[in-house]
């Protein structure tokens, strides 16, 4: 497995700017990797680190739009089919429902820092038919700290970049609790202003 995952991340890198971000909206590798070897390759010269979080965006935004879309075309059914092929299984589904349910819009930005609920937390969006510029809106304004944080591990890193999982983690914890605050902050305040509806 680590070989094909090397394999397909020399392939990317031959692509540049356009590797990371088809790396991101395929989601065959998981996102962290994809950005730290990017990072890794920032640290060689051969890409810029501005050029380098454009595509990280672009491209992890995608592959969550295209959840959005799944969700909203195909419903519920329609994932725990074929939700399998792009690793999304019932519990996932039902968990990001969950949240989606009780904390509305806001946690939409805020569960990309959450592991299990990241990735599919998109798709409970599109069924409940959420404005696609507002899921736009917060996806992106999540997927920029994510990319920058994890580009700067891989230039920190350099030729060990493989480490990237490990060398994250000390922060990971902090960051999902001051995100789980944020999204309980979020829901508290929505349901207390009249003026404002759940989506």
């Amino acid at each position: 497995m680590k070989e094909f995952i090397y394999s397909l991340l020399e392939v990317l890198a031959d692509l540049g700017y356009y590797g990371i971000a088809l790396g991101l909206m395929v989601e065959v590798i998981p996102s962290e990797i994809v950005l730290g070897y990017g990072g890794y390759l920032i640290s060689l010269g051969q890409i810029k680190f501005a050029g380098a979080v454009v595509a990280g965006v672009i491209g992890g935004t995608l592959a969550q739009v295209f959840l959005y879309w799944m969700g909203y075309y195909g419903g519920r059914p329609f994932l725990e089919k074929f939700g399998k092929f792009l690793f999304i299984n019932k519990h996932h589904l039902d968990l990001s429902e969950a949240w989606f349910e009780k904390y509305g819009a806001g946690v939409i930005f805020t569960a990309r820092f959450i592991p299990v609920v990241r990735h599919a937390i998109s798709i409970p969006a599109g069924i409940g038919k959420m404005p696609l510029w507002r899921f736009s809106i917060y996806t992106v304004a999540a997927m920029i700290p994510w990319t920058i944080f994890f580009l700067y591990l891989g230039i920190q890193l350099g030729t060990n970049w493989t480490e990237i999982k490990y060398a994250a983690e000390p922060y990971i914890i902090p960051i999902v609790i001051i995100m789980a605050l944020a999204g309980i902050g979020y829901y508290l305040v929505k349901r207390n202003d009249p003026r404002t509806k759940r989506i």
